[in-house]
């Protein structure tokens, strides 16, 4: 619901809060007059359309008995969190933190280019690959779509179903790994009963396309149904795809509130013998009300379904941030909650099996890995190789964590015995450290330390920042950007001002992460009060949207409390 980085919010009127109750008092708890009892039969052998069941036609994950199975049979239960990629096409460790967190499953946010910029072929195909080097499964959505009929810069399903029939080359194969999502929240709170018609057709495209996988839909009222339509209506939906291989997707954010809610909708989807997930949830409380994800985790845990929080960082509201500034070692209340809470990640989450996951018994922790050894060193990066480590039944990977002041903090994770760490300051002495994992999530003891220092480097020795800047989406008039503040030096810093100028006229809008101030085209950034401290090492975000001419040259240079910065 809460999109990350969106300049215009989500809306969420108040009629929607009380038709949420009135929904529930005229019936639409009723499941027999959601789903009827003909529309419910349903044999291991043919559906009631007469389509043969997906079991047949089984090509990786699929659906069966209306439950999400791996190509081998077994049951497969999301655990996961969302991560916005278009936005932050930098942020690739992110799917290695999430899986260290125990996830097994991550739902991508791309776009088809008609709102952000387009994620062509060959990062979708690289992000496919992150995730199955990270051993979790992929669900790809396109997020252009969200809020359409209310949002007018939303794109339509039909569109995003180009989007991923131009993409068949790249997701041929990857059944297994991968589910498509066709569309974020494709509809908003304007007469959502037309979410129907072009979902089925949406639908009906990819398969006459020829794509396999399964396809996982999302409800209208930005993602809530709070008016039932999704609810009303999925069984013609789902009778329209001839594979039988389609998972719906309910997002839970404040209109779910209460246990009775949450409980009647998920219920009647399982009776139903329909799939469905909780695609989206959150769990802070905001102006609409205060979400019960309590009820929501223990629910999906006890009827066996997938769920996958919102969202793993960067969002324009940081309540919702489940890691702040992407660090995993820095988790809000949120994720504390998502990731070591009750019927939470770490908890509940299992790999799946086509990694090699749910090895009955293996409770045997790999050896450790040999000493680390710098094998290339500059003055922000170091690159370390060690000798395997050995395990039962095999190693799936390696963390590589800076040792100090008693504390350890992931900074890199790998595959294979070699990794590099960036970010470094120069000039400066660092210790790390390896752990080995296998497939059933066992972690080996810490290897022996090294101390690396880094070179001292040269042109800009006083610098104790840089800073990278991005176009995340342009429209005609106007466009999307983001600056990365990285502090370089080994001191925290803040409160800090952030110094730049425009040279073509441009002019910010609305910013997040900061406030800004323009003087023509002199910029200056006040931090916000959850971005005021830069840690040694660490980096903060700021977003924000602006007007532009023809032109939109990136600023040539940037300034921290007065000092140059590097410009990455």
């Amino acid at each position: 619901m809460r999109t990350a980085r969106r300049d215009t919010p989500v809306p969420k009127t108040l009629s929607a809060r009380l038709l949420t109750g009135l929904a529930t008092l005229i019936g639409l708890v009723v499941v027999g007059a959601l789903f009827p009892g003909a529309a419910l039969a349903q044999s291991s052998g043919t559906r009631a359309s007469g389509v043969p069941s997906a079991g047949a036609q089984a090509v990786g994950l699929h659906i069966s008995d209306g439950r999400l199975i791996e190509g081998n049979g077994n049951d497969f239960v999301m655990r996961g969190v969302n991560h916005a990629h278009t936005w932050y096409p930098g942020e690739t460790q992110s799917l290695a933190d999430v899986k260290a967190l125990g996830a097994n499953s991550v739902r991508v946010v791309l776009s088809d280019g008609h709102r952000w910029s387009e994620n062509g072929p060959e990062d979708v195909a690289a992000v496919i690959e992150q995730c199955k080097a990270n051993r979790l499964i992929c669900v790809l959505e396109v997020h252009d779509t969200t809020g359409y009929g209310e949002d007018a810069a939303a794109g339509t399903l039909d569109h995003a179903a180009d989007y991923w029939i131009g993409l068949k080359d790249v997701l041929a194969g990857q059944e297994d790994y991968v589910v498509v999502n066709i569309g974020n929240e494709p509809w908003g709170n304007t007469d959502p009963a037309g979410w129907t018609e072009p979902t089925t057709a949406a639908v009906e495209k990819l398969r006459a396309a020829g794509l396999r996988h399964t396809i996982m839909v999302d409800a209208p009222n930005w993602g809530q149904d709070w008016q039932g339509v999704m609810r009303a209506n999925a069984r013609t939906v789902y009778d329209a795809d001839p594979t039988g291989n389609l998972v719906f997707s309910i997002h839970m954010y404040s209109v779910f509130d209460t246990a009775q809610e949450i409980t009647d909708y998920l219920n009647a989807f399982v009776d139903a013998k329909l799939p469905i997930l909780i695609g989206e949830f959150g769990g802070p409380a905001d102006q609409y009300g205060d979400p019960d994800e309590d009820t929501m985790m223990a629910t999906a845990e006890q009827l066996g379904l997938g769920y996958l929080a919102w969202s793993w960082s960067g969002n324009t509201d940081p309540v919702l941030d489940l890691a702040l500034d992407f660090d995993p070692d820095r988790l809000s209340d949120w994720g504390e909650r998502i990731f070591h809470g009750v019927n939470g990640i770490a908890q509940t989450s299992k790999e799946a099996t086509v990694y090699g996951g749910d090895t009955p018994g293996d409770t045997r922790a790999p050896t450790a890995p040999g000493t680390p050894a710098a094998t290339a060193v500059t003055d922000t990066s170091v690159t370390l190789g060690w000798t395997a480590a050995t395990d039962d039944t095999a190693v799936t990977g390696y963390d590589v964590v800076r040792v100090g002041d008693g504390t350890e903090t992931t900074v890199a994770s790998s595959t294979g015995t070699t990794a590099t760490v960036t970010g470094l300051a120069a000039g400066t002495t660092y210790t790390f450290a390896v752990y080995a994992r296998d497939a059933a999530g066992n972690r080996s003891a810490r290897s022996a330390a090294v101390e690396v220092t880094t070179d001292e480097g040269g042109g800009t020795p006083d610098a104790s920042c840089s800073v990278g800047y991005r176009v995340v989406g342009e429209w005609p008039g106007g466009f999307q950007g983001e600056i990365a503040v990285r502090n370089t030096g080994s001191a925290a810093v803040g409160p800090w001002t952030l110094a730049f100028s425009f040279a073509d006229g441009q002019s910010i809008t609305n910013m997040w992460g900061g406030t800004a101030t323009q003087d023509a085209g002199a910029v200056s950034v006040a931090p916000a009060p959850y971005t005021s401290t830069i840690p040694a090492g660490g980096t903060v975000t700021l977003g924000f949207t602006a007007r532009k001419g023809d032109t939109n040259t990136a600023p040539a240079a940037f300034t921290l409390d007065g000092a140059s910065c590097v410009t990455a």
